[in-house]
């Protein structure tokens, strides 16, 4: 069975840090490109990052950039989201995503596999 689980999430004050972590089973993640995705109260469902597994090459929304780090364990199996510098704006559900050969990151239609989310609530 496959499956994504996220884990991580919590209440945070601005500035501070949270590592989100994406574990696979059933299937490995060395051979799935991993999307992060957020959704805030309201909101669509947005990607923040993506790791290729084809060129090891890392995307990020311009919100996050110099903020946010995706990296891979792949001994854990495992994909990771440390996030720095948080925001309010940054405050939403995160899910972690899986598929095969994905070319616009940003979208969530590219993703077969989809984590039931973790909650990052930024606020003082």
């Amino acid at each position: 069975q496959v499956e994504l689980v996220e884990s991580g999430g919590g209440l945070v004050q601005p500035g501070g840090s949270l590592r989100l972590s994406c574990a696979a089973s059933g299937f490995y993640l060395d051979y799935t490109d991993i999307g992060w995705f957020r959704q805030a109260p309201g909101k669509e469902r947005e990607g923040v990052s993506c790791i290729n597994i084809n060129d090891g090459n890392t995307y990020y929304i311009d919100s996050v950039k110099g903020r946010f780090t995706i990296f891979r364990d792949n001994i854990k199996n495992t994909v990771y989201l440390q996030m720095n510098s948080l925001k309010p704006e940054d405050t939403g559900v995160y899910y972690c995503a899986g598929g095969s050969w994905v070319r616009s990151w940003w979208r969530s239609t590219e993703y077969d596999y989809w984590g039931r989310g973790t909650q990052v609530t930024v606020s003082s």
